[in-house]
């Protein structure tokens, strides 16, 4: 049995330094100072292959760079919104790698000027889509139509010369 973590105030997760998982930072542009809010480049990387417990260990790794990011805690509602709008699309992300996909590799988070980029690596050879008509009242089928109503872009990145695919989504950095 796992060990449960005290969730903080605002029920978006653990504190900062609680989520024990590793990642490999590189900022750019060189020359930019730390402090330089919105103009800074961040990537995370979460290795996903052969983990267990994968959409809740890909939340938690989120949700430690929004607080390394600053975006946690959340002062206003509108940062709260955004937060948890990152966490929603990385959980769906992740889940349909899970099922429809053998399973993500990789997720990569990535600060940018005025956007946050989530990726995930998979092996699957489907093309991800919304499905249409979407039927609000019925189970399933509702991920990509989340990823896409919340998101200023998303997409898919095929692999060269091997199977899999990089889904891609992009939201905007909160105000």
């Amino acid at each position: 049995m796992g060990a449960t973590q005290q969730q903080p105030p605002s029920g978006l997760g653990p504190e900062p330094g609680g989520s024990g998982a590793s990642s490999t930072r590189s900022v750019a542009p060189s020359g930019t100072p730390e402090g330089a809010r919105g103009r800074r480049r961040e990537t995370r990387r979460l290795s996903l292959d052969g983990a267990s417990g994968i959409v809740p260990l890909a939340r938690d790794f989120t949700r430690q760079a929004l607080y390394d990011w600053g975006w946690l805690p959340a002062a206003t509602a509108d940062r709260r919104a955004a937060a948890e709008d990152v966490l929603l699309v990385v959980s769906e992300l992740v889940t349909n790698a899970c099922l429809h996909a053998e399973g993500p590799e990789e997720l990569r988070v990535s600060l940018h000027a005025k956007t946050l980029r989530l990726e995930v690596e998979d092996r699957g050879a489907g093309q991800p889509a919304p499905r249409t008509p979407h039927r609000a009242g019925r189970p399933g089928g509702h991920g990509m139509f989340i990823v896409q109503r919340l998101c200023l872009d998303w997409g898919v990145q095929r692999a060269q010369g091997a199977p899999g695919k990089t889904v891609w989504a992009e939201l905007a950095a909160p105000a």
